[in-house]
């Protein structure tokens, strides 16, 4: 039995929060910890088990280290804002917890994320003894744990992943996003970024886009972009030889991003109006449904999955596994639109193996380090099925238009 406090109150909080109360032979007790302390009480009223609230600023490790000390969790999951992991992960150490998050840090002047921050980390958290397991959401994280199931099981070698998420609800709304805006935003309007042959490649953003038939869905135009679990498979399978990520957008919301960007809402550098300093996309974020609250009339379904080339037993081959989740199904169950409970219900699970001992080390981890049967296993058990195909090793099931790579 096990004591978990959960950082952070919105959509993928609130799942983990739902999910580990489902689990109440490995989380005897339950803490949801925000900013915010009316998100957590709004939660605590939906769980059908007694939960612990508290209020906590996450930019302030102090904060977080007497919150820690008077609970006293065997882990931290950290779904607040990427800006604060680094914070959370101090505190963490302060206190000998282990922590696990779901997006890399991203610091707040600066749209770009990237794990060394974190990793720079390992020897810290390994000569305290705890262990830090980063990117437990679904991309990252599922998807890590999908390639590492397949080379365990499918490959002897892996040369290409290609990394496919679409989002084929409608929730009423002109213009919203499925995650914290602020976030969301900042990572469409970067760079795209792919690594082949042993390189990086950076294309302008949202130029390089393909066509995927996506199964219970249908064809989807799929743009390039950069994702953080590339940076981590390129680590972590030897002989990778390309890996990219994609992401499906509708012209309408493509179109709003097009205008709030040449109107400058996108910008994260302050501006002065009326004698103070207003972050732009900030602004923005405020005016912006919150993505909670989308849940109540989404339909529709999310499909993500990752499309894999390799080599077995000397021959060629093609490798799909995917998972495919329906907006309604999850309110129904727990209040939230599909894309909060895809990424809260692997960072549950990730979290029942970290406390359970069937993941464990020292140090700081990507999930693909570790043994994938246990979290594959739990996946479908918690409401997330997947399904797996082999395909024509000879067909390219990415059938690109002029702007092919």
């Amino acid at each position: 039995m096990s004591k978990v406090l959960i950082i952070g109150a919105g959509g993928v909080g609130s799942v983990v929060v739902h999910k580990c109360a489902q689990a109440a032979d490995v989380f005897s007790e339950i803490c949801l910890a925000s900013r915010t302390i009316d998100k957590c009480e709004k939660i605590k009223k939906q769980v059908r088990r007694p939960i612990t609230t508290a209020k906590v600023d996450a930019d302030h490790p102090a904060e977080v280290v007497a919150l820690i000390e008077k609970f006293r969790p065997d882990i931290v999951v950290n779904t607040a804002l990427p800006y604060q992991d680094l914070s959370i992960m101090e505190a963490c150490l302060q206190t000998g917890v282990n922590y696990l998050d779901t997006a890399n840090y991203e610091p707040p002047d600066e749209a770009r994320f990237c794990y060394k921050w974190q990793w720079d980390y390992h020897d810290r958290f390994k000569d305290k003894g705890i262990m830090a397991l980063l990117g437990c959401g679904f991309d990252p994280g599922v998807t890590n744990v999908f390639c590492a199931h397949a080379l365990k099981n499918h490959f002897d070698q892996i040369h290409t992943i290609d990394i496919l998420d679409c989002n084929a609800g409608t929730h009423g709304h002109p213009f919203a996003t499925n995650f914290n805006p602020e976030i969301n935003i900042r990572e469409i309007t970067q760079r795209g970024k792919y690594f082949e042959d042993g390189k990086w490649f950076e294309i302008d953003p949202l130029s390089v886009h393909v066509p995927f038939d996506y199964p219970e869905i249908g064809p989807r135009e799929s743009y390039l972009l950069y994702h953080e679990e590339m940076e981590s498979l390129v680590k972590n399978i030897d002989g990778l030889k390309r890996i990219r990520f994609w992401m499906t957008f509708g012209q309408e919301y493509l179109t709003h991003l097009r205008v709030l960007q040449n109107v400058g809402m996108t910008r994260i550098d302050p501006v002065e109006f009326e004698g103070r300093q207003v972050v732009p996309l900030k602004f923005l974020k405020a005016l912006l449904p919150d993505p909670g609250s989308l849940g109540v009339n989404y339909t529709g379904k999310t499909n993500i999955g990752c499309l894999i080339n390799g080599i077995k037993g000397g021959r060629k081959k093609q490798y799909y596994i995917y998972n495919v989740c329906s907006h309604a199904d999850c309110f129904r169950e727990v209040n939230a639109q599909a894309v909060s409970y895809t990424t809260g219900v692997p960072a549950m699970i990730g979290a029942l193996l970290v406390v359970s001992g069937t993941w464990k080390g020292r140090g700081v981890f990507n999930v693909e380090e570790f043994d994938p049967a246990p979290f594959m296993a739990k996946l479908p058990v918690y409401g997330l099925a997947w399904v797996e195909k082999e395909l024509d090793p000879e067909k390219d099931y990415l059938v690109a238009d002029e702007n092919r790579l």
